[in-house]
């Protein structure tokens, strides 16, 4: 393959690139949000996971995709909420606490497909994924058009998410108070934050994260939910986090590196047919090992970040 082919493929590649890396920027998303707030949230995959099975079956049983969202936004939120009750109330291990979460959502998303999705008989409305949104002008601008404006609604809302986030965070004082809470929360209980109801409201809000990420899955991508269909975003999502330094915008960046090996893989198979695709399907997952060993050691986590905060 030449170099004049690889150039014309660029645009696609790119476009791809951010579209796989959306789920893994959501999880971050996810990630940053409890973490800044003082909880470790290893549990991302599985509310990713119970998002996806659940919003495939309220959308395949009611007719609508939208309900589909809201019902697998919901589900991982509820998931959040456990995993708050468990780590922030009852002082639970976190890395348990999470790891439990995990193996539930694993368990009951396996049962719910082999007892209602896997039913040859269901028939699935159309369309059964969010369709893509091309956005008028923007569209035709060279390169950038096919990047960055004919994509579907949870490609956007990601981008969206990642300078709402960066601004509620870093600009607000709701933000000031997530992060005071995550480094020093017997502090910020003596000037009259509310250590436990910051913990939760940031952990709910991660769980929803965690849920668009997932319903990216099975609602935009694949229309359809699959057995551990999430295939370890949500801790390639954790990677990206700490790679970008508890970051959004940091995040995003690790996030499309990550990204980038399966968008060359896709946009590359038909131009390099004798090159494995499991070499570059393993390059996230390598990178993931890499960053978990070269970068956890000199990344800074907030300094409350995994500790239950005991009041008095």
């Amino acid at each position: 393959m030449d170099w004049s082919t690889l150039l014309s493929l660029a645009p696609s590649i790119l476009a791809s690139a951010l579209r796989t890396a959306t789920p893994i920027a959501l999880a971050a998303y996810s990630g940053v949000l409890a973490e800044r707030a003082g909880v470790v949230n290893i549990a991302i995959e599985g509310m990713m996971l119970m998002a996806a099975m659940v919003g495939d079956l309220a959308m395949l049983y009611t007719g609508s995709i939208w309900v589909g969202i809201f019902a697998g936004l919901l589900a991982a939120g509820v998931l959040a909420l456990l995993h708050g009750a468990l780590s922030i109330t009852f002082k639970t291990d976190q890395i348990i606490s999470g790891t439990a979460i995990n193996i539930f959502a694993m368990g009951v998303t396996g049962f719910a497909y082999k007892r209602f999705l896997a039913t040859p008989e269901l028939s699935r409305p159309s369309p059964s994924t969010l369709q893509p949104i091309e956005i008028p002008l923007l569209k035709d601008i060279p390169v950038l058009g096919d990047v960055l404006f004919r994509n579907r609604p949870i490609v956007y809302a990601m981008l969206i998410l990642t300078f709402v986030i960066w601004y509620a965070l870093f600009k607000t004082p709701w933000g000031l108070r997530v992060r005071a809470v995550g480094e020093h929360p017997k502090a910020a209980d003596t000037m009259g934050i509310n250590v436990y109801r910051t913990r939760y409201i940031s952990v709910f809000l991660s769980g929803l994260l965690a849920g668009l990420a997932g319903l990216w899955f099975s609602l935009e991508q694949v229309g359809h939910f699959d057995m551990l269909m999430t295939n370890g975003k949500g801790f390639i999502g954790l990677a990206a986090m700490i790679f970008g330094k508890w970051n959004p915008l940091g995040a995003l960046a690790a996030a499309l590196i990550f990204g980038l090996p399966e968008a060359v893989q896709i946009n590359l198979a038909m131009s390099m047919p004798n090159v494995p695709y499991q070499f570059m399907s393993m390059i996230p997952y390598i990178l993931t090992i890499i960053v978990l060993t070269g970068v956890v050691g000199r990344a800074v986590s907030p300094a409350a970040d995994g500790t239950p905060y005991n009041k008095g």
